[in-house]
């Protein structure tokens, strides 16, 4: 409005300077006219007037000059008059002009400040582009939006508006501008204030009116915007009640129908709504509608789950109906699915809790609330909780204090921040596992699953002897492991697939191999090909692959490889459980040379005791045909009939005779012990007399205790009574135990002979005082011709107890030095009382 006035201004100014200069060129223009005239006047005279006429031309002629400085001068003082009072004149007209056009622009100026008064009596602001022009022109309260918002931000839209209605407004500044499009938009400002925007197209200009609603314009505008959500809500429900599957109605004060949709009118069989309208045809009988009416009078709402025939078909429907503005509206859902699901979902419920109340994992189920909702036998057990506790449904909170008082829960610092991470369950996504070590040494599995309608499934699993196993199993597989890298045998373990599985350092020594290739898992094919180069024996190699690859028939496959290197080696292929194959390869070069050399040692010893048993046989039989001829001959002599001998011969012939008795005895000695050696040696088994056995054992010594003065002590168990043997054997055997002991007792000692009998042998002991046996020759005491006479007088073969030792062990029986040094010897001998036995168990 400022801007109008002061073009109004500007075109009177204008108006004013065009007069003025109007009248001095009318002025001007006046006075050359009457000059033109005053020189047009002079005409010819009538004859009366020539004389003067002369006269004046005459001195016209004279004076021309100064007529014409005098005609000039009248003219200018002419026109300077007129002018003068044209001047004036104008001046008056101007002056009377010029009061009343600043009467005028009073009067606009103060019809302006009126206008402009009114037109911003409220905050707006003003926005108007000239045509063809960019540059807007910006008035009114610019802090109408923002405290601090400049008249060049305010056409940003998005400083002040939110994206969507400031994109809505550019559109809109846009269309204005380009088509002269009009708008109205009501806006919300991103303080919170609403806002209208107005754009028209006025004077070739395109004005923008942006105001803040507010008292009645704003109440009006809500007014609008609610009357037309209203309408728009309406019609959307009409919309979604006509297509809704399920029947909707409304209903008078006084029970009429007054609304239907398609899904009522085919409920009722209707032909269409308005026909169940008209015929006032009611969806539920009179028994259920009755019910709905009284809890309609008695409450605001009505909700049941009822049985409708629809179609010819009983279906079960839940009823809503709400007392709305005197009347009622109501809806009927089909719940027969559900109701048929819910049925099945109890049934799978109890099924469900059937078979977790089997499970040996404890399950508790907490629902949205935070309480318990389920939970299985093995829970209570684990906890060892009270049923009537956990049957009252308490949260979750409650149950672990409850834990915590009891010391079942794993000690924590702060109890309260670990259950607050324990809950997070209760707002996370995907399941969440952990183990719970418990004061009691009890480890438990936690698994924490969100239930997608709300709550937590707990299931605890007690795995105190899984991971005890594991750790065993771990400990286990070290100390394997640690076996197999320190073993000096090699072994590698090869898969079904055939390839190699496990290995320790000694293999990949053994066959010069590198330990990263054979961690890469090569095939058997390629392990061959690179030991090879030791051992190329194909036959070896394919059993090899067979053992590793072989599905059924599998059995340990023994194998000896000798390599080009010169060592052994002894391999065994050894099936596994898991169907791999354990292959062990020992270096047995040495053993192999030792037992060569052993066994060369073998052959040759096995030779030199052949020879040595051929030569006692042969000795034994070649020295007894004489010594029987002599002994004959010896006795012949002795005999009182073939003549009397001098006492020299006497003397002479009782030493051959001694001699021959004891070369004799060695000689036979000799032969009973290499026919044992032999394995040809049989018994006479028979019963045996104890006692003459004793007696008759002891009287071949009788002379050698009577020269030595020993005396033979004989203790026997009175109820001792007989067993089963070679009687010859057993005399044999105490005679060289009691000769042995005569042989190592000092002159004047005592030799005791005992007998006794126990529950299954008959044992002999003969015990003497000699000088006893050194350990170093104890040992030795069974071996051929070992004798020791450990400074006693004792000069014999060695003969005695090996011979003892034997015919002993050809009983069944066994044979036992017992001696202290310096203190005697006891020589025990036990022989089985049951022969046949013996004999049954030998064979």
């Amino acid at each position: 409005m400022s801007g109008v006035i002061a073009a109004m201004r500007r075109s009177l100014l204008s108006c004013t300077s065009l007069a003025r200069h109007g009248l001095i060129t009318l002025g001007i223009s006046l006075g050359i006219s009457l000059g033109a005239a005053a020189l047009i006047s002079i005409r010819p005279a009538h004859a009366s007037d020539l004389p003067l006429l002369h006269s004046i031309t005459t001195f016209i002629e004279l004076n021309r000059q100064e007529i014409a400085a005098l005609t000039t001068a009248l003219s200018l003082l002419g026109f300077s008059v007129v002018a003068a009072i044209l001047l004036m004149g104008t001046r008056v007209r101007a002056a009377r002009s010029e009061a009343r056009l600043r009467t005028e622009i009073q009067s606009l100026q103060s019809e302006a400040d009126r206008f402009r008064a009114l037109l911003f009596a409220e905050p707006q602001i003003l926005i108007a582009w000239a045509a063809g022009g960019d540059r807007p022109q910006i008035t009114g309260d610019t802090s109408l939006l923002t405290s601090q918002q400049s008249p060049q931000r305010i056409l940003a839209f998005g400083t002040w508006l939110p994206p969507e209605p400031a994109l809505q407004m550019d559109h809109a500044v846009d269309a204005l501008r380009e088509s002269g499009e009009s708008f109205l938009l009501n806006l919300t400002a991103s303080n919170g204030h609403a806002v209208e925007a107005m754009g028209r197209a006025i004077g070739g200009q395109a004005i923008v009116r942006i105001r803040e609603l507010s008292g009645l314009r704003r109440e009006l505008a809500e007014t609008n915007l609610r009357h037309k959500a209203l309408s728009e809500e309406t019609g959307m429900l009409r919309g979604f009640a006509a297509a809704a599957p399920w029947p909707i109605w409304s209903k008078r004060a006084n029970g009429g129908l007054l609304y239907a949709n398609a899904a009522y009118a085919r409920a009722t069989d209707a032909v269409n709504v308005a026909d169940a309208i008209d015929r006032k045809l009611e969806l539920l009988d009179s028994d259920d509608r009755g019910d709905m009416d009284r809890a309609l009078n008695d409450a605001a709402a009505f909700t049941a789950r009822l049985p409708i025939v629809v179609g010819g078909e009983r279906r079960f429907y839940d009823v809503h109906a709400l007392n709305v503005g005197g009347g009622s509206v109501g809806i009927a859902i089909d719940a027969s699915e559900a109701t048929a699901l819910s049925a099945a979902l109890v049934r799978m419920a109890e099924a469900h809790r059937r078979t977790l109340d089997q499970l040996s994992s404890g399950v508790a189920v907490f629902d949205g609330q935070r309480r318990l909702a389920f939970y299985n036998d093995s829970y209570r057990r684990l906890w060892d909780l009270d049923r009537a506790f956990l049957d009252s449904n308490p949260d979750d909170s409650s149950v672990l204090d409850r834990l915590r008082a009891a010391r079942k829960l794993p000690e924590q610092p702060d109890f309260r921040a670990w259950k607050a991470k324990l809950h997070e369950a209760y707002r996370a996504v995907e399941p969440e596992k952990d183990t719970w070590y418990l004061p009691d040494g009890r480890a438990l599995s936690v698994v924490t699953t969100p239930n997608p309608e709300g709550g937590v499934t707990y299931l605890f699993d007690d795995v105190t002897e899984s991971l005890e196993l594991a750790r065993r199993f771990d400990g286990l597989i070290r100390v394997q492991r640690e076996t197999l890298d320190n073993l000096a045998e090699a072994v590698a373990v090869f898969g079904s697939n055939g390839r190699a599985q496990l290995f320790n350092p000694a293999f990949a020594r053994m066959w010069k191999l590198s330990p990263e290739a054979l961690r890469d898992e090569p095939h058997i094919e390629t392990v061959e090909s690179w030991c090879k180069p030791l051992f190329d024996d194909a036959a070896t190699w394919r059993t090899i692959r067979e053992a590793i690859t072989r599905i059924e028939n599998r059995v340990e496959v023994p194998l000896k490889l000798e390599r080009k290197d010169g060592s052994v080696l002894d391999c065994m292929t050894m099936p596994l459980p898991d169907g791999a194959t354990m292959l062990t390869f020992q270096d047995i070069s040495d053993t192999e040379n030792v037992e060569r050399a052993l066994r060369e040692r073998n052959e040759a010893l096995e030779t030199a005791d052949q020879m040595k048993v051929d030569f006692v046989h042969h000795v034994s039989y070649e020295l007894r045909s004489p010594l029987t001829t002599i002994i004959g001959f010896a006795h012949l002599l002795n005999d009182p009939t073939t003549g009397p001998l001098v006492p020299k011969q006497a003397e002479y012939l009782n030493y051959i005779t001694t001699s021959t008795n004891s070369l004799f005895a060695l000689i036979n000695n000799i032969l009973d012990l290499a026919t044992i050696d032999a394995g040809a040696m049989t018994l006479e088994l028979g019963p045996v007399d104890i006692r003459k056995t004793i007696d008759n054992a002891a009287e071949g010594i009788q002379d050698r205790l009577a020269r030595d003065r020993i005396e033979l002590k004989v203790e026997i168990d009175p109820n001792i009574g007989n067993f089963v043997a070679d009687g010859s054997r057993v005399v044999q055997v105490l005679y060289n135990l009691l000769a042995n002991a005569v042989g190592f007792s000092p002159h004047d000692s005592t030799i005791t002979l005992s007998a006794k009998r126990t529950e299954h042998n008959v044992v002999f002991a003969v015990t003497d005082l000699g000088p006893g046996i050194p350990p170093d020759v104890k040992d030795k005491v069974f071996d051929w011709f070992e004798s020791h006479s450990n400074g006693s007088r004792h000069r014999g073969a060695g003969l005695g107890l090996p011979l003892v030792k034997s015919f002993v062990e050809l009983h069944g029986g066994r044979v036992r030095v017992d001696s202290i040094v310096g203190r005697g010897t006891t020589v025990t001998c036990a022989f089985p009382i049951d022969q046949a036995a013996h004999r049954n168990a030998a064979e």
